[in-house]
């Protein structure tokens, strides 16, 4: 049950541009299958009322260009966590960009970075001091399990995934914010926290 749930845990990562908060998030696709990207509808600057979605250019993926380096993470980001709510470091280059509800007061967090896949591997196994499992060789998904998973009080178990987005075709994870240009990285890092509750 632990190594299903924990499979199932690895993959909740999903477009930054992912339709609204209703929308129930997604795992890592399975070997074969194609993330789900869908964009949100454009906000104008004076009301920051929505547009008709058919009115919002959809982005191309194919000329969206993978950051020299990502900014670094800023607390004043919206919804932003501290290292001490995730309860591990952040990578000091990596930026935050959303969070999603993961069922019984679970969030899971969701940061890219420029940052190659084996770097962001290795300094998790420095900080965390524990060598982790590479689950998946392609793409290739490293999990860190950081806390012992309960199911009567977790929906996931509490882990650091990275996933690495720069092989095949699309040439990195592509997140659309509501505001600003479209961004692609090579590496997505997601970080499942211990719920405060079982926190000593």
């Amino acid at each position: 049950m632990v190594f299903l749930v924990r499979m199932l845990a690895i993959g909740v990562l999903v477009c930054g541009a992912a339709a609204a908060s209703a929308q129930t998030p997604q795992p890592f696709p399975r070997p074969g299958q194609q993330p789900v990207r869908a964009p949100l509808p454009p906000r104008t600057p004076a009301t920051g009322a929505e547009t008709p979605a058919t009115t919002a250019p959809v982005p191309d993926e194919r000329n969206a260009q993978v950051p020299a380096a990502a900014t670094p993470a800023s607390p004043a980001a919206a919804g932003a966590p501290t290292e001490a709510e995730l309860g591990v470091p952040i990578y000091p280059t990596a930026q935050f960009l959303t969070s999603y509800d993961a069922g019984q007061g679970q969030r899971y967090y969701i940061f890219g970075t420029a940052t190659a896949y084996p770097d962001i591997v290795q300094y998790y196994r420095n900080v965390l001091r524990s060598r982790g499992d590479e689950v998946f060789e392609t793409p290739r998904v490293h999990v860190f399990e950081t806390g012992r998973f309960r199911e009567q009080t977790m929906a996931f178990p509490p882990s650091v995934t990275v996933k690495d987005y720069s092989t095949g075709t699309g040439g990195g994870y592509l997140h659309v914010p509501t505001q600003g240009a479209a961004t692609r990285y090579p590496t997505i890092i997601q970080v499942v926290p211990v719920p405060s509750a079982d926190r000593r």
